[in-house]
């Protein structure tokens, strides 16, 4: 009986404790549900931090900092009705808040609302408005839009600053085409307005996407918006300047380990990480300085330690300490985003990064965890032994990949702002979209177009990593500008010694000659297929189309009246087999700084240096055909067309900037000024001031708009 009775009583506290689940009246324990609620949303886990077994108990979470100044100016109400009326379309993505249909016809084109009179513009804006123009993207066509980016300076939207563009909504709103935002993309470094910083922008954007700086994971639309890094007014348009890293020491350690040198904040909202980084501070391999030294009444709010720290701040010189360091802190300021991010880059030094719940820059593509140790507020006191714990072989890696992100993404405003787009563009055509491979090795995602192809092995950045090697065979393109009379010409002696080489696939002559196609028994017969075709408006341009007929990986480029012999083309294809990436050649040339006239010069001088290999016998990969003819801008194709000259100039422009790298000389056993340029109209061609003097002016324009030089020097000859 007994024994009954504690059956039922253990079967009741069953039954009332499955209730009670069922009620909700028992909960799970936070932490287990904060991990289940996490992994069925999708929610990406945080960045594995190092467990220690004291914890830190005297630093805030970053989402609880509030000073006593800042809850003086903001309620807990009206902070949490703030963060969730941001945005109103929070809940946006491509498929919902996005017209797809636009992109169809004219595929990826960008519009950019026509300046209005009166309407003031930063040069900042300006210059991100100049790269869209310039850009393959631009149309002036509403019609064949697919993307609208607004002419109203959206840059920086405090209302404290001088560039704050006023009655901000109801301009947007007056605009024809805004339809609640769709289809448009908003530029913005800057929001909110000391003390409170908020992201709000002061008006709806409805459904636009944001291009953003500093923004914060809550507010981040994944696949949405595109977080940008906060850059200065003196950011170079184009080009900029390379990395810092000169050489890969081993070990790659500097004088210093860790340092940081910025503002710290006594009023308003600010880091408390800053405030903090006294307590890591040693003067030694770890020198992380604050002053409270900045606006204009710092003195009525300085504390007890600003005295200390505005000596010890002004001890150390910024640019010295950032080149000399192996890791740079970059903890958040007002902003989640500062400066220190893209200097840190810039100068090879690994960032540290402290900002939670930052969006990092350009999230969607780069994978941060190879060039930056990302790190967690609360933890502050024991990064010193985390960044000391890692490898020498992982800082050369972390370091190195700073570099390549720096120039591929970040170098200028141009490369923030066609990031960007290209971002956009993998959206929405998602079948054509780019692989996290191509985005994050060398030569990066703005050189590798992946409506060319989505198979890495087409492309010849990637042999080695797939470990393939490109196809044993060439196809010989000659580029034919003179009627053909005699079976004595050049072009025929040129097609049979090319036709007898064991690597040649096939030969396409470009007849670019006003005169008619000669008839086909005109031709020698060869062992191999010789297709002729007309050349396309009869343009320079048209010899480095992308031709379906060109089937083989390597291009062997030729002029009619190059004289090569057979070994010599075989010679000059199997170098190329290990430079696949790059121009292989015999005919050089090279480039220098006339310091008198400020301009770039051209040289035909026989030195030992060179920086280019001209197209007339020459090897490359049919990639660079189709990147020539849809990165190129028409102007500058325009250009070589109308002065039937640079397009070998301009080709290794296009080559060196993409590898960073000088194109591969090869000798040929004859002397090359008696065999390949001594015959034919062109030797007078070459003789002529005028065709001369042309080649130094696109000398000059090729680079205004690279943004720079991009032509290296060698002095490497490969010799038979």
């Amino acid at each position: 009986m007994q024994a009954k009775k504690r059956y039922l009583i253990l079967l009741s506290a069953s039954a009332c404790l499955a209730l009670l689940f069922y009620l909700g009246a028992v909960q799970l324990p936070a932490a287990s549900r904060s991990r289940h609620d996490r992994s069925r949303s999708g929610h990406r886990p945080e960045q594995p931090w190092p467990h220690f077994s004291d914890p830190l108990h005297l630093f805030v979470p970053w989402d609880q900092s509030d000073t006593e100044e800042y809850n003086l100016h903001i309620s807990p109400r009206q902070k949490r009705d703030i963060n969730t009326s941001v945005y109103k379309s929070k809940r946006c993505r491509m498929h919902s808040c996005f017209d797809l249909s636009l992109c169809r016809k004219d595929g990826f084109k960008v519009y950019v609302y026509p300046q209005q009179k009166g309407e003031k513009i930063s040069e900042s804006y300006q210059n991100i408005l100049s790269t869209i123009e310039g850009s393959r993207f631009y149309t002036s066509d509403p019609g064949q839009a697919c993307l609208f980016v607004l002419s109203l300076d959206t840059l920086d939207r405090d209302q404290l600053s001088p560039q704050y563009v006023h009655n901000m909504k109801t301009k947007v709103q007056n605009l024809p085409l805004w339809n609640d935002g769709r289809n448009h993309l908003i530029f913005n470094l800057y929001s909110g307005t000391w003390p409170d910083y908020t992201e709000d922008l002061g008006f709806d954007i409805g459904q636009a996407m944001l291009a953003k700086a500093s923004i914060s994971t809550d507010n981040f639309r994944p696949n949405f918006d595109v977080s940008i890094p906060l850059f200065s007014k003196e950011h170079p348009r184009t080009g900029g300047e390379r990395g810092y890293l000169k050489y890969n020491s081993i070990p790659p350690f500097r004088k210093y380990m860790l340092v940081f040198k910025g503002k710290r904040y006594l009023t308003g909202i600010g880091s408390d990480t800053r405030n903090a980084l006294h307590h890591v501070h040693n003067a030694e391999d770890v020198v992380l300085l604050t002053t409270c030294k900045h606006g204009k009444d710092w003195q009525k709010h300085k504390d007890a330690r600003c005295d200390k720290d505005n000596a010890e701040y002004d001890k150390y010189d910024y640019k010295e300490m950032l080149h000399n360091s192996t890791f740079c802190l970059v903890p958040r300021g007002r902003r989640l985003g500062s400066f220190r991010f893209l200097e840190a880059l810039q100068a090879a030094c690994v960032p540290v990064m402290l900002s939670n719940g930052w969006e990092l820059p350009f999230s969607e593509i780069i994978d941060w965890n190879t060039a930056a140790v990302i790190g967690d507020e609360r933890l502050l006191l024991q990064i010193p032994t985390t960044v000391h714990s890692i490898h020498q072989d992982k800082i050369l890696s972390l370091r190195q990949q700073t570099q390549f992100l720096w120039e591929a993404y970040f170098s200028s405003v141009e490369k923030i702002v066609l990031t960007t787009l290209e971002i956009i563009q993998d959206r929405v055509l998602e079948h054509s979209s780019r692989s996290p491979l191509m985005w994050n090795s060398h030569p990066g995602g703005l050189f590798v177009l992946p409506q060319y192809s989505g198979h890495l092995g087409d492309f010849p950045f990637y042999y080695a990593t797939l470990g393939i090697r490109p196809y044993a065979k060439f196809t010989a393109v000659i580029h034919a500008v003179s009627p053909l009379v005699s079976q004595s010409q050049p072009i025929l002696k040129l097609l049979l010694a090319v036709a007898k080489s064991q690597y040649c696939a096939q030969i396409i002559v470009l007849w670019n000659c006003d005169k008619p196609l000669p008839a086909k028994h005109r031709w020698p017969a060869t062992s191999v297929p010789v297709i002729v075709i007309e050349g396309e408006n009869k343009v320079m341009s048209s010899r480095f189309l992308p031709y379906e007929t060109i089937v083989t990986d390597a291009v062997l480029s030729l002029d009619e009246d190059t004289v090569l012999s057979t070994t010599e083309v075989d010679f000059a294809f199997t170098v190329w087999q290990s430079f696949p990436e790059r121009i292989v050649g015999y005919p050089a040339r090279s480039h220098f700084w006339d310091s008198n006239k400020e301009r770039w010069g051209y040289t035909s001088k026989w030195t030992n240096d060179y920086s280019m290999v001209l197209t007339g016998a020459a090897i490359y990969h049919r990639y660079y055909h189709y990147l020539y003819t849809k990165f190129i801008p028409t102007s500058l194709k325009n250009m070589v067309d109308q002065l039937a000259n640079c397009e070998d100039i301009l080709m290794n422009f296009l080559v060196s900037a993409v590898t960073k790298l000088p194109p591969i000389k090869v000798t040929q056993k004859k002397q090359y000024k008696e065999t390949m340029m001594g015959q034919s109209s062109r030797a007078s061609r070459w003789a002529d001031p005028d065709h001369f003097a042309q080649r130094q002016t696109c000398m000059n324009k090729f680079a205004s708009w690279f943004g720079g030089m991009p032509l290296v020097h060698s002095q490497m000859r490969q010799k038979q």
